[in-house]
């Protein structure tokens, strides 16, 4: 395992950290962990260097940090440093920062949480907390050795993320990077501004909620193909935030073993510079490819769930996004319209467009106008929308 720097911190993270939002579950259940497996593939990364590992309060419907506190006994608490984050949304008075963080450092079943964070901060979520006295209140909590480094992740645009920074003593950050978000949100300009105020800067999405990980195109294929370097797309991907040296830690979300022993294999292999100037402009291309064949900017982040009337919006915009991807409506809309895959409540038909999925979504997505063109598309007859 490679180690890097975080910031002005005098701490070496390993450059993979273990992000428990994707865990494996069972019988299709959000909520429902797949703790026998789950606990290997975060044990097995632990054992072979990975030492940050990243959850939250509503991950896996409440049971993510449950299912940590449990995972990390035997010794293993004390060879990692543990990020959990506020649930910024829900915080309404100064006493319910105590009260979540109470609870959550109960759930994880640690007396400190090394790195906490105020969770999806925005231009409205940051106003409100910081009036509610959030900064007073995580230097108390700081002294009380209750949390060790406080820090905030984001969604929105740059100008709001480089208000954030200016506004407080930070000890770092996570914000969402990768080849095909550069300059979305705060993107590689947020990145360089947060790291030269001495933030530690942790990234998440590095592989765009499994996106750049799945099958490519073939314009997609092809442009991997012509690379005197081969390497895997999820090697691709986590190079090419890894290249970057303001980059502290990649967090990703594992699923599978086999995602832990393949991002192993790449962090083993990664480091600053280690893309050549012809690689970073192929990566650049194959961004451009992407892009005008995935025309929904959804990571499948579920922050849209529930929705109050029972659409099932990220696999609504796989469906179509994939279809869209690789030209094939009509095998992807046949799945749509059958029940097996696609339960008929679930289905984008149901939308009434209250936009409360609107107001939650991290990417700004116009969720209500793509479900409408997403139910047409992938309802109608075969070919490409």
């Amino acid at each position: 395992m490679h180690y890097r720097t975080f910031g002005r911190l005098d701490w070496k993270p390993s450059a993979l950290g273990f992000g428990a939002m994707r865990l494996p579950i069972l019988d299709g259940d959000h909520a429902k962990i797949d703790e026998e497996l789950a606990s290997r593939m975060i044990r097995t990364a632990i054992d072979r260097g990975v030492n940050y590992i990243d959850t939250a309060w509503p991950y896996h419907g409440e049971q993510s940090e449950r299912f940590l506190g449990r995972c990390l006994r035997d010794g293993y608490r004390r060879r990692v440093r543990l990020a959990t984050k506020m649930p910024s949304w829900l915080a309404e008075k100064p006493e319910d920062f105590d009260r979540f963080l109470d609870e959550q450092r109960r759930r994880l079943e640690t007396d400190a949480i090394d790195f906490y964070l105020l969770h999806a901060l925005d231009k409205t979520r940051w106003p409100k907390l910081r009036d509610l006295g959030v900064r007073e209140w995580s230097e108390r909590a700081k002294r009380e050795g209750r949390i060790g480094e406080f820090g905030f992740s984001f969604h929105d645009d740059l100008a709001t993320f480089q208000g954030i920074v200016d506004n407080h003593d930070w000890g770092f950050c996570q914000i969402q990077y990768n080849y095909m978000d550069a300059d979305f949100q705060a993107g590689r300009q947020g990145l360089r501004y947060a790291a030269s105020k001495g933030l530690g800067v942790v990234v998440m999405e590095p592989l765009r909620g499994g996106s750049l990980a799945r099958p490519a195109p073939p314009e997609v294929t092809a442009l991997w193909d012509s690379a005197t370097t081969k390497r895997s797309q999820v090697d691709w991907a986590l190079a090419w935030v890894w290249n970057d040296p303001d980059v502290s830690l990649v967090l990703s979300g594992m699923s599978a073993m086999s995602h832990v022993e393949e991002n192993l294999a790449c962090a083993k292999r990664s480091g600053v510079g280690t893309l050549t100037e012809d690689e970073l402009r192929l990566v650049g291309r194959v961004r451009d490819a992407y892009r005008t064949l995935a025309p929904i900017p959804c990571t499948a982040c579920r922050y849209c769930q529930p929705c109050p009337h029972g659409v099932a919006i990220p696999r609504v915009f796989s469906f179509y996004n994939d279809a869209s991807a690789y030209n094939d409506f009509a095998r992807l809309g046949n799945m749509y319209r059958n029940d097996r895959f696609m339960e008929p409540e679930h289905r984008a038909d149901r939308c009434v467009a209250c936009g409360a999925c609107e107001a939650a979504c991290p990417q700004q997505i116009e969720v209500v106008a793509w479900l409408k063109k997403a139910h047409a598309a992938l309802t109608s007859a075969p070919g490409r929308s």
